[in-house]
């Protein structure tokens, strides 16, 4: 038995991202359920519905790779979302608003990179602690009242095709192969995998780890700036609770794709998988009927069935 779980097929069976298969045998059941849901334009519906939470994931694989962790996106998307749809900034057009979600991205997540790989504090608690402050902040200038409704264009440009596919379709995608090509071809990618590995060795192998973990954070708070300029098209109305559930999502989506903590075995395609995987779990769910309470728990298990998985090759791998 021993030698079987050794061998290099099943070696390699192992580190096929959960993801893939959650998708495969969700896509089964609603071909075998409703097979005339199973095509290009209604998918592409769906699809477009959790492109942020794709965009965010992309951000959040890269940090998990050098084994670090980010839960202040639903605080940069609230905060990026007030500021569009509360008038703070009258007759800003969208080239503003789009620098002003990079630039308030880009601060929060060089703040938490400095504050885990200089001051060695817990990437989940400062993470999270810089998502309660957004949220205040939010709630203190919102005075707990919705902002009111984003400038039309945000909606008209995330409702655009190009041919049958959604736009926001294609720029997730198009955001997730530059981040292959940038994991692959870079000698960043390079340093991210070595502190990965491990981030002692790669200290003394002259990686500068202090400044891969800085930066891997900083790129991903940009992102996550991006992900809340969708996100907010996506429901063109300002909000005081948007996108504060997606950070754990996220967690959740990357973990199934085989990225956690280091191993990065799903590579980008994986993570973005096992976002697709959520999507087409509320598909199922809602063809069968299933309330808001079965949804989560379904989602839940998931969840869980892919953290087992992921220690159960963990430990085959050791």
């Amino acid at each position: 038995m021993t030698g079987m779980l050794r061998s290099p097929v099943v070696q390699r069976l192992l580190k096929v991202p959960p993801s893939y298969v959650v998708f495969a045998l969700l896509l089964a059941i609603l071909w075998s359920a409703r097979p005339n849901m199973v095509n290009f334009n209604v998918m592409g519906i769906f699809i477009r519905q959790v492109a942020p939470l794709g965009i965010l994931v992309l951000g959040q694989l890269l940090v998990m790779r050098v084994r670090s962790i980010d839960l202040s996106g639903g605080g940069v998307i609230l905060l990026v979302n007030y500021f569009i749809a509360s008038g703070t900034f009258p007759g800003a057009r969208l080239p503003f608003f789009i620098a002003l979600a990079i630039v308030i991205g880009t601060l929060v997540g060089f703040f938490n990179g400095w504050m885990v790989a200089k001051r060695r504090v817990s990437a989940v608690i400062v993470t999270l602690a810089v998502s309660i402050i957004l949220i205040g902040i939010v709630q203190f200038l919102a005075g707990g009242s919705p902002p009111g409704d984003v400038p039309a264009y945000f909606g008209e440009i995330y409702n655009t095709r190009l041919g049958s596919v959604p736009t926001p379709v294609l720029f997730w995608f198009g955001m997730a192969a530059l981040m292959w090509l940038f994991l692959s071809r870079t000698i960043f990618g390079r340093f991210v995998t070595a502190v990965g590995e491990n981030a002692e060795a790669a200290y003394f192998s002259g990686v500068p780890v202090e400044r891969t973990v800085i930066l891997s954070h900083t790129i991903a708070g940009l992102i996550a700036g991006i992900a809340a300029l969708v996100q907010t098209a996506s429901i063109s109305v300002g909000s005081v609770r948007v996108g504060l559930d997606l950070p754990i999502v996220a967690v959740a989506a990357t973990i199934l794709g085989g990225v956690a903590f280091g191993r990065g075995d799903g590579g980008v395609w994986g993570p973005t998988f096992g976002v697709l995987s959520f999507a087409l779990l509320f598909v199922v769910m809602t063809v069968f009927g299933l309330p808001e309470p079965g949804k989560q728990i379904a989602q839940g298990v998931i969840i869980l069935l892919a953290a087992v998985l992921y220690g159960v090759r963990t430990a085959k791998a050791n």
